[in-house]
């Protein structure tokens, strides 16, 4: 592994900072609908936001909500409208100093709006190379595509980071193939990797993203996967099959909402969700039972004990089959009781 470049204090005291709780890292995989965005703000406020999910009007709402006031630097892991698109009102809205990317262009008007906007921010382009980033007290290590990825594959060029404050460690690699994360566990130990306490899903849980091999690697404690309606099929069963295996629990955006991360000075972490943290998926509200067949109450049968009761009662003759006819009555058998 080449030696890692620091970037000291290059996101330290220079960048406004914002309120944070105290000594607290705070990571929000935010629910973006389909695609990945987390917002990770240091305990003293600086904030990084990696990938803006491809709205820009939900990715301005959330910044909002969470009283963003300012950002250090932007982060693409590559350049598809899933991951970039929030981007856009980010840099435009704030600013930042710096724009990690893996230098590759995206053929794509929302590519061109966003190196635009950068441009317009003054905004300073920062290739993924080796390196580490301070965000204030918290470590930012990123992964850059290793050599031999094919060009022009976005993908498979994905930029990484890992994250860590105290003995907390959480990893996030865009949406790499298995060429990539195969490049990356020939190029990194182990112990780089992984164990790692919290991990988004590759590729928001696609068939060509996480693989048994890498996860072996990571060994990821909580999974996060950046999700929402899709025609994709996204998360197939086969990547649930394998956070399951490797004995990690499960969020998902669609499902929990966004998913908060608060890690504590030393690395103690909790995890909540704005839908809660249940990791079953949730089903639709039980369809009424259907009711019950109503019942015709019987009607009491009809007894005559005689023929002169059935004259009495203006049913003379009465014919087999209707109320009151027995064969004690129709002494002929003729089906004709009292004629």
């Amino acid at each position: 592994m080449r030696r890692l470049l620091v970037l000291a204090a290059l996101l330290g005291g220079s960048v406004v900072a914002q309120p944070a709780l105290p000594g607290v890292l705070t990571i929000r995989f935010l629910d973006v609908g389909q695609g990945d965005a987390v917002l990770i703000t240091a305990p003293e406020g600086q904030s990084l936001l990696y990938d803006g999910g491809r709205s820009e009007k939900r990715m301005t709402e959330l910044l909002r909500q969470f009283g963003v006031k300012s950002l250090a630097l932007v982060a693409a892991s590559h350049g598809d409208a899933d991951h970039i698109t929030g981007l856009i009102p980010a840099v435009q809205l704030f600013k930042p100093k710096l724009f990690l990317n893996n230098g590759l262009a995206a053929t794509t008007q929302t590519f061109g709006k966003l190196t635009a906007s950068v441009q317009a921010a003054g905004t300073q382009g920062l290739l993924a190379s080796d390196r580490v980033i301070n965000l204030g007290s918290v470590k930012i290590t990123v992964l850059p595509p290793p050599p031999g990825m094919p060009r022009g594959d976005q993908n498979a060029n994905s930029v990484g980071l890992l994250v860590q404050y105290g003995s907390f460690r959480a990893l996030m690699t865009g949406d790499s193939e298995t060429v990539e994360t195969a490049g990356w566990l020939k190029k990194y130990p182990a112990n780089v990797l992984g164990p790692v306490d919290v991990y988004k899903s590759i590729h928001h849980g696609a068939k060509n993203g996480d693989n048994a091999a890498w996860l072996r690697a990571v060994r990821p404690s909580n999974v996060v996967i950046g999700v929402g309606p899709n025609n994709y099929g996204h998360p197939t069963s086969e990547a649930l099959a394998l956070y399951k295996s490797a004995g990690a629990a499960i969020y998902r955006t669609d499902l929990n909402g966004t998913v908060t991360v608060t890690v504590q000075p030393g690395g103690n972490y909790t995890l909540s969700a704005a839908k809660g943290t249940g990791t079953t998926p949730q089903t639709r509200p039980a369809s009424p039972a259907p009711a019950a067949p109503r019942t015709i109450p019987a009607l009491p049968s009809v007894v005559y004990p005689n023929c002169a009761a059935v004259r009495a009662a203006g049913k003379a003759p009465l014919l087999a089959g209707q109320p009151g006819y027995s064969r004690k009555l129709d002494r002929d058998g003729d089906g004709r009781a009292c004629e």
